[in-house]
């Protein structure tokens, strides 16, 4: 005998709008971004050494009562990119590189002129890294939810259009590359050297 009984209807889709989408890929490519930085920290506390056991502590391992931790001598000391070294810049740089070819430059990229240059190759620009890093570091912070309503005004006005005016200025970091994508030239300009100590300039 069949089974007459009535099948379960096949669920709906889901169907999402687009404003939701948009707020979907942002909260999407920061959680990519926190992965990658969060990915680097690990990899670099799995490759510091074991401390080497003081005096201070017990014959188990365990440090003696009152006794102080090891100063951790390794590592960042600060989250500004060109102080970090390594794979931690590595890995740092990659993160950033995501953010600027996948949401900054689609977004803010403009068209490209000699009153408005940009280097393809942007990250062998120690300027351009350092201001696209701390535009990054702020975009994160300002974005979050707990900046509150205003905080990507905020990004907009205090950090994504002084970070614009320089990078893309006709004698900023990307003055010697040639803008033509036809004939794509890069070059990073020389800085002066460091005079030496006791030399009057």
């Amino acid at each position: 005998m069949s089974d007459t009984s009535p099948t379960a209807p096949s669920p709906e889709p889901i169907r999402v709008s687009d404003e939701d989408l948009d707020d979907l890929a942002s909260a999407l490519a920061k959680t990519i971004a926190e992965v990658r930085r969060h990915g680097g920290i690990l990899d670099r506390l799995g490759s510091e050494p074991d401390p080497v056991p003081t005096a201070d502590q017990q014959t188990d391992g365990a440090p003696a009562a009152g006794a102080a931790g090891p100063e951790k001598a390794d590592g960042p000391t600060s989250v500004f990119i060109l102080a970090l070294g390594g794979e931690a810049y590595a890995v740092e740089l990659a993160a950033l590189s995501n953010w600027v070819n996948y949401l900054f430059l689609p977004v803010y990229g403009r068209e490209i002129s000699t009153t408005r240059p940009w280097c393809a190759q942007w990250h062998e620009h120690p300027e351009a890294v350092a201001r696209l890093h701390a535009l990054w570091l702020a975009w994160q912070q300002l974005t979050d939810t707990e900046a509150g309503l205003s905080g990507p005004s905020t990004w907009h006005r205090d950090h994504l259009d002084q970070a614009l005016v320089h990078l893309r200025a006709p004698d900023g970091p990307f003055a010697a590359c040639t803008t033509s994508p036809a004939r794509p030239n890069h070059r990073v300009l020389f800085t002066p050297a460091p005079q030496p100590s006791g030399v009057a300039a």
